[in-house]
């Protein structure tokens, strides 16, 4: 139990801290557990991005997910409308966050992240708020997708490149 009011009380801690950056935000509650469902953790919004956060803390290194908790995350996450994201909070350190495909896959399957890695190239609620105000509307975005699948099309990029880019 002692766990899981660590988890709640980081995942208020992660509202706060996206409601401070200017994102509506909620908490799903008891995400995980009051559904048959899988809900993320958090959903953040602010009329331009918005995201479908797992929000995972922990006291020491590395932070595990399994693959059906990232699995669940992306199906949300694609049905939504939200760009999947996973919260990882080390102790004395801040948020950082990541897209599942960023993740290490471990032999059996599950996702990894080392604080090391979160520290190196997470992104943190400051890079969210950016990207949001920096991405436009998401007409703009389907346009700017449409764009670079045509360049793709016609042979101008490749699929290595193009993915890079969107």
């Amino acid at each position: 139990m002692v766990r899981n009011r660590k988890g709640d009380r980081r995942e208020r801690e992660l509202v706060n801290r996206l409601d401070e950056a200017g994102f509506a935000v909620m908490r799903a509650p008891a995400s995980g557990s009051a559904t048959q469902r899988e809900l993320p953790d958090v959903l953040a919004g602010d009329g331009e991005s918005f995201y479908a956060v797992e929000a995972k803390s922990s006291s020491g290194d590395p932070i595990y997910l399994t693959g059906e908790e990232i699995e669940a995350l992306v199906y949300f996450s694609q049905n939504f409308g939200a760009r999947p994201k996973v919260g990882a909070r080390f102790d004395r350190e801040d948020w950082y966050f990541f897209h599942p495909h960023d993740l290490h896959q471990t032999d059996g399957g599950n996702y990894r992240v080392k604080k090391e890695t979160a520290l190196e190239s997470g992104e943190t609620i400051a890079d969210l708020k950016a990207a949001s105000d920096d991405g436009g509307s998401d007409a703009n975005r389907a346009e700017n997708a449409r764009k670079v699948l045509n360049a793709v099309a016609q042979g101008v990029l490749d699929v290595d490149e193009a993915a890079e880019m969107l």
